[in-house]
């Protein structure tokens, strides 16, 4: 079977279609409690592939339109701790959107983006589009974008690299200028199985 040269060597398993529900379910279940201003849910008996400290990204879509976006890089608990934290911030702190109202909720799709662990960029050859995510720092500026990101704008690695530079805040070609540029890979699956 041929290696999966997306993931970086240390990369966990990807998870199951079964797991998949469970996470999906969980960010909703995390939204509604945020929405009530109840306890965040936790999973009863979670797979031990959901246990493992790993980052993730919560989006939000009404429709066609973003609604709301908050991932961790860099986890602060299992999984599925990161996954019920960032869907329930998600829906009410994204700063740039009001937050979430419960008459939204029926028609809101949750795509979750699962991180592997990012890897320094040398060279924008070693970025693959659709596959791999960018992160750019430099000081206490930091910008994400993720794989998908790229696809769905039509950017070719250069602009994809500007543009994570200008959502840090910095100059288009920080890159270039010592600004530090990591990537990493995703396994990204949301409610309507895309």
């Amino acid at each position: 079977m041929p290696q999966d040269e997306s993931r970086t060597p240390d990369a966990l398993p990807r998870l199951t279609e079964d797991e998949q529900r469970l996470v999906l379910d969980l960010a909703r279940r995390s939204i509604a409690a945020r929405l009530e201003r109840d306890p965040l849910p936790r999973l009863a008996d979670s797979p031990r592939r959901l246990l493992a400290e790993q980052g993730a990204f919560v989006s939000l879509h009404c429709g066609r339109r973003l609604r709301g976006c908050v991932g961790m890089v860099m986890p602060a608990g299992t999984l599925a701790e990161t996954v019920a934290t960032c869907a329930a911030a998600a829906a009410t702190e994204d700063p740039r959107f009001p937050p979430l109202e419960s008459s939204e909720l029926a028609g809101l799709r949750i795509e979750i983006s699962v991180l592997d662990t990012p890897f320094r960029v040398d060279d924008l050859s070693q970025v693959i589009l659709g596959t791999h995510g960018l992160v750019v720092s430099d000081g206490r500026k930091r910008g994400l974008l993720l794989p998908q990101v790229a696809l769905e704008q039509g950017w070719d690695v250069p602009t994809f690299l500007q543009e994570t530079c200008l959502k840090a805040g910095l100059p288009p070609d920080a890159g270039a200028r010592g600004a530090t540029v990591e990537a990493f890979s995703a396994q990204v699956f949301s409610e309507d199985g895309r």
